[in-house]
């Protein structure tokens, strides 16, 4: 029952009328995967903004297969975009922790890259009069498929609540490329596609979500264990809170 024309409306309004109270005139920095959910949110800010208020940032970890994808994107839409190889930076911080004794496990490993693209598109926002989109989708945090303060951060995050089968939808209401929709979604590291390391497909877990329709077997089990064990980051970092008035 989606209807997408009507959600991609809601939407781009929505971005406008958060950079209204929270940017007003300032850009929208998108980091550039070539995937759904980065092209998706890079096409509804532009159709909020203007092109000449988004800005995509390439940050490939040395050499990508995929980043064709990424400058077909920034192409297709038209807007200014800068490359910032991240390879440096990665290698420093895990040469660093090897040189001061501790080995970096494979999490480690996988979740670093994208924390140093966070922090790189934040010093582009910062240089660039920018706001950091977030690019998550509704599907990824339900089962915590990000990195915390990594792709899981952001000032404003038009897809929190859309899930993948949704956002595609959007993708060809914005008239993206259907390669770009389609792009079968990696970490770019195990050789492994999102949904073979999760166990379940992606339209598996929007039918769960949306319709409680449970798929068969463990998976059901799985996503609910998923779900459980990764609430915490989608909620804001716990505080303790004195008995002290505070006085505004």
């Amino acid at each position: 029952m989606f209807d997408a024309k009507k959600v991609t409306g809601q939407v781009i309004e929505w971005i406008r009328d958060w950079f209204e109270i929270n940017g007003k005139g300032c850009n929208a920095v998108v980091g550039i995967s070539g995937g759904k959910d980065s092209s998706v949110v890079a096409a509804l800010c532009v159709a909020a903004l203007g092109r000449d208020r988004v800005i995509g940032v390439l940050m490939p970890d040395g050499e990508q297969s995929d980043i064709d994808c990424s400058h077909q994107l920034v192409d297709h839409l038209g807007i200014r975009h800068y490359v910032c190889n991240i390879h440096d930076a990665v290698a420093g911080v895990l040469k660093s922790l090897k040189d001061c004794g501790l080995e970096p496990n494979e999490q480690t490993v996988i979740n670093l890259p994208p924390r140093i693209r966070m922090s790189t598109l934040y010093a582009v926002s910062q240089s660039q009069n920018g706001r950091v989109a977030n690019t998550c989708n509704l599907s990824e945090d339900w089962v915590g498929y990000s990195t915390r303060y990594g792709d899981s951060a952001g000032d404003f995050s038009p897809l929190a609540q859309i899930t993948v089968q949704e956002v595609k939808a959007i993708g060809r209401e914005l008239g993206l490329p259907e390669n770009l929709i389609e792009k079968v979604p990696s970490d770019g590291l195990s050789g492994k596609s999102d949904e073979d390391k999760l166990g379940f497909t992606y339209a598996e877990l929007d039918r769960y979500i949306r319709e409680g329709v449970a798929p068969a077997g463990e998976k059901k089990e799985k996503i609910d264990r998923l779900h459980r064990l990764n609430l915490f980051k989608l909620q804001v970092i716990p505080s303790y809170h004195p008995d002290l008035p505070v006085r505004i």
